[in-house]
């Protein structure tokens, strides 16, 4: 070791295990830019797929919501003509949850409608 000829030649070129960790790394770049092109031509049903999901979402939020609201906007007109001031209002707005919750499941497929049996 102490005359020079440790690695002498190996500089210039590489060994054998870096040329094939090489070659490999090659054609994993390859494949991926192959990869990356054929998901840029697949990307249509995918996105109509994520925006079906986005509009299931608001339809689910909107009945969850609007049965709240239905609710509580009718026992409010209940206190102001009947003159029950806070009843009205807690009652049909549990009332308002209860249905909301109820569409949801009913939208979600979870419960099935009623349907009538001759």
């Amino acid at each position: 070791m102490a005359d020079g000829t440790r690695g002498k030649g190996r500089h210039k070129e590489p060994p054998d295990d870096e040329a094939a960790l090489s070659a490999r790394l090659q054609r994993l770049g390859e494949r991926l830019n192959e990869a990356s092109r054929h998901s840029e031509n697949d990307s249509g049903p995918r996105m109509a797929a994520d925006t079906s999901a986005f509009a299931r979402g608001f339809r689910l939020s909107t009945e969850l919501v609007g049965g709240v609201l239905v609710g509580a906007g009718i026992g409010w007109l209940l206190d102001r003509w009947l003159g029950i001031s806070p009843w009205g209002l807690i009652v049909f707005l549990l009332l308002g949850f209860a249905a909301g919750v109820l569409n949801v499941m009913r939208a979600a497929g979870v419960v099935r409608d009623r349907q009538l049996n001759d």
